[in-house]
Parts: structure tokens; sequence; C-alpha cells
């Protein structure tokens, strides 16, 4: 479904050079779900108890006997406001044009205004302003979608999630209620080049990162995980602040329950950031929604497209193009994005290259969880640039008995160097999985394993302690 959420979003087109929707390789069939038939029951529904934890002010909503995706059904949402078609037509004065903020293949999205408490629409254009989206009657996906995002992110809340306030299947009329999120999509931010758009800073992009990295993660952390499935720039939307917001739940899925690894389902999303295993298998694992962050980071480095056919041979597949340059530091430069330039640490940037390229390993097993994408993450926006070291005389020598100037351990120059160093550090650790153990973390060989140890020790400014063996490494 479509993402038009903000006041400078576009709704990608079908031209050559943006993703594009894919439906390729079904190894199972999924429910149908057919409009009118919100009363009907299935046999074939797919038993679904959804309960979470708490974090950063999120949480799932649950029920105490579980609750069933049915045909057609919509599952109890006490978090939405139900809406009749005539109260959202007022709302958005008669859905007129002018009040138009995006269209595309799923239908269109206007401006709205509701009352800000009671969240009924506003008679004046007053209150709060909300993104209202109306779906094509025609469109039957797009239905399965509609009715996939008001049972998962109506039951959802978490600050790196868009809010659903609400819905209407009124008759043959679907529509959606958003809270407005004002400065649109990141891939407006990053690939349109528009002068009314300020390129996004290296801070800013770490920012917009790390809060959708946050998002993905309390969906995997859920008691009964939720798997994105689409994940990328035109999904990622961005309010006043530039914190990032997930959008568009239309493809969401339950992840896999007891031992399973994955699930089996047809391949839907986009082309460019389904990760290899789903397409090549139908087999959708959490880590797949990681593959797809590593191909939305890669964007935010290059500022480039992951599939633009307007560029020249060789270049139009951006993974095949910069993959294998992300683990040679002196060719970093050719891949960022030079509206960067000046702006990001060589340490920062490496890291974030690696970061990038362990969310693109081939095999699930061997990416990050989203939690820890999310500690390195944080790590890398920590590392600023090391600063010059201080001139001789500086207000910040001293004179030993010689009276010659030495350098004080307390100058501010050496503490913000060490901070830098420190940082880096971190970042490394927990990058090759010292901090948070991963599936292959680092092995630290004898002879290097008293250095790593006195790295950490006199450069992390995390409190615990690290134990560095023959074997790997191990969190006391």
């Amino acid at each position: 479904m479509g993402n038009c959420l903000g006041s400078q979003v576009q709704v990608d087109d079908e031209s050559h050079n943006n993703p594009t929707s894919i439906f390729v390789n079904p190894t199972t069939s999924s429910l149908l779900f057919t409009p009118g038939t919100s009363n009907g029951h299935n046999s074939n529904g797919v038993g679904m108890s959804i309960s979470g934890s708490s974090a950063d002010q999120s949480q799932v909503s649950n029920t105490a006997s579980g609750v069933a995706i049915l045909n057609g059904e919509i599952l109890p949402t006490p978090n939405l406001k139900k809406y009749s078609y005539a109260e959202l037509k007022s709302a958005t004065r008669g859905f007129k044009p002018d009040s138009i903020l995006g269209d595309g293949g799923f239908g269109t999205v206007y401006r709205g205004w509701v009352d800000e408490r009671t969240l009924a629409p506003s008679k004046l254009v007053s209150g709060m302003m909300v993104a209202i989206k109306k779906l094509n009657k025609e469109s039957f996906q797009g239905f399965q979608e509609w009715q996939s995002e008001v049972n998962f992110l109506g039951r959802l809340s978490h600050p790196n999630l868009v809010r659903l306030l609400g819905y209407c299947w009124d008759d043959k009329e679907l529509l959606l209620v958003y809270e407005f999120v004002p400065k649109g999509s990141l891939d407006n931010h990053l690939f349109r080049r528009n002068v009314d758009i300020e390129p996004l800073s290296w801070d800013v992009r770490l920012k917009i990162a790390i809060g959708a990295a946050r998002g993905l993660a309390f969906l995997h952390s859920s008691e009964k995980t939720i798997i994105y499935r689409d994940f990328k720039a035109s999904n990622i939307l961005l309010d006043g602040n530039y914190n990032a917001k997930i959008s568009d739940f239309g493809l969401a899925k339950l992840g896999p329950s007891g031992v399973e690894s994955h699930v089996s389902t047809r391949v839907l999303g986009s082309y460019g950031y389904a990760a290899p295993e789903y397409v090549a298998t139908g087999h959708l694992y959490v880590k797949s929604d990681v593959y797809g962050f590593g191909v939305v980071l890669l964007e935010i480095l290059a500022g480039l497209r992951v599939i633009d056919m307007s560029r020249a041979s060789g270049q139009q597949n951006l993974l095949e193009w910069k993959k294998a340059q992300l683990s040679n530091k002196r060719k970093l430069k050719s891949i960022m994005d030079a509206r960067l330039e000046g702006q990001y640490s060589s340490e920062g940037a490496h890291f974030a290259a690696l970061l990038t390229l362990r969310c693109l390993e081939s095999q699930p097993k061997n990416r990050p969880s989203m939690r820890e994408v999310v500690a390195v993450l944080e790590q890398i926006r920590a590392i600023k640039e090391k600063p010059r070291q201080s001139q001789r005389g500086s207000p910040y020598s001293s004179s030993n008995r010689d009276g010659r100037s030495v350098s004080s351990h307390h100058q501010p120059s050496h503490y913000k160097f060490c901070r830098a160093q420190s940082n880096a550090t971190s970042a490394f650790l927990t990058l090759f999985g010292a901090v948070f153990v991963m599936d292959d973390p680092l092995t630290i060989g004898p002879e290097a394993s008293s250095t790593a140890q006195l790295l950490h020790r006199h450069l992390s400014p995390r409190p615990h302690q690290i134990s560095f063996t023959k074997r790997g490494v191990s969190r006391d």
C-alpha cells in the first residue's frame, strides 16, 4: 500500500527508475480475504495471540484468549476509532482535489482534520491534521493489505511506528486514518533532488537509521514476532524532528512459532529490498527484515536508490555495484554520498559500511539481530572526528621543573580524543559480537588478547567487563 502520509510525500510511480512491487515464486497460497464478509468465519483461520514487552514507551495490545485472523474479519481494536464514510468525507471537506497529499495504485491520500481529544471530524480547518487513505474499490490486493494494516498496526504502539488512529469499512468504502507526518518519506529526502528539501546531514541520517532500527527491533521482540516484510526508504516517514516512523503494514506477517525458523508464504515485496532466501524459496525469516534494513542503510550512505535503470550499465543495481567495496576502507569515499563530505569521521563511515555488510549476509543466521543493529548504530553516531593535537603553549599545557611545556592528562583535547577512540572501539567490539553475542562472534588469538583487554579497559565507556579468550569473547 502507499505511504503518502506527509506533506512532501510522493508515491513511487511505475517508471523504471523506482522500485516496483513484485509477485514471484509463490510456494504456498496465503489466506484470501474478501470484502463484505466481516462476520464470516473460516476454518482455515490462523490462530494468533499477541502480547509484547514494553520498551521506549511501546506496547502491543493483547486479548485474554487470543485472536484469529479470519476470512475478511477485523480483529478487536480498542485503540482505534471506527469512522463512517460520511464522517471522513466531512473531515476532508468532501475529498476535494486540493486536499490530496498523494495517490497511487492503492488509492488516494487526503489531508483531513479531527478533534485532538476525541478524534471526531472537525467542522472547520482546525484541530489536528491527519492523513486519510482512501482505497480504490476495485483493488482486491488493496483490501488484503488494508485488513493487515488494521489488524497489525491497530494493535501496536511505538514511537518509531506511524500511529493508526482509525478506519472506515462502510459498504464498499475502505479508508484508514493516520497521524500526519509532516516531513514525508526518507525516499523523498534521499533521492528526489528537490530544491525545497535540504540534503540530510550525516547525523540526521544516523538518527533516522537508529529510529527505523528501533521500530523493527520492537516488531521482532514481541512475544509473537511480527515480520514487517516490506522495509524500504519510501516506507520510512519523518516527523518534524526527523524521527523515523515505519509505515505501511500491508505486507506484515506473523513470524515463526515454537522451533520453526521461518514461515512459508508467496513472495511479496519490493524488488531490490527482498532478502535472497525469501525470493528464492518463499521462506520468510525474521532476519529477512535485517537484509532489507541493510539495503536501506546502503542507500543512506550512498544517497542512491538500490535500483535505478537510468544509471549506466553495471551501476543500475547498487548492491552489485558497491557491495564488494564496503569492506575496503580506501574505497569508502567513492561509496559515500558526496553531499556528506566533511561531515563524518572515517571510523564512523567504516563501521557503518561493515554493519551494512553484516546485514546483507547471504545466510540469515549470519546477520545481526535488529537489537544488535541499534546498539552498533548508536555507537557509530557517538563517534566524532579526531580533534587536532593542541599546540605547544596552549592554555591547557603546564610546565615541569625545567620549565618545559608538558601536556596535561586532563586537557579537553585529550579527553575528546580518548572519548572518540572509546566510541570507535566500543562500536568495533559491538559490531563483531563482543558486547552482544552474535552467532559468529569475533575470535581473538592469545597474542592479541591482552591488547584487546587493555583497549577495552581504558577506552570503553561501558561499566561491565568483557573477557577475551582463545575461544572468543564473553561478557562477565
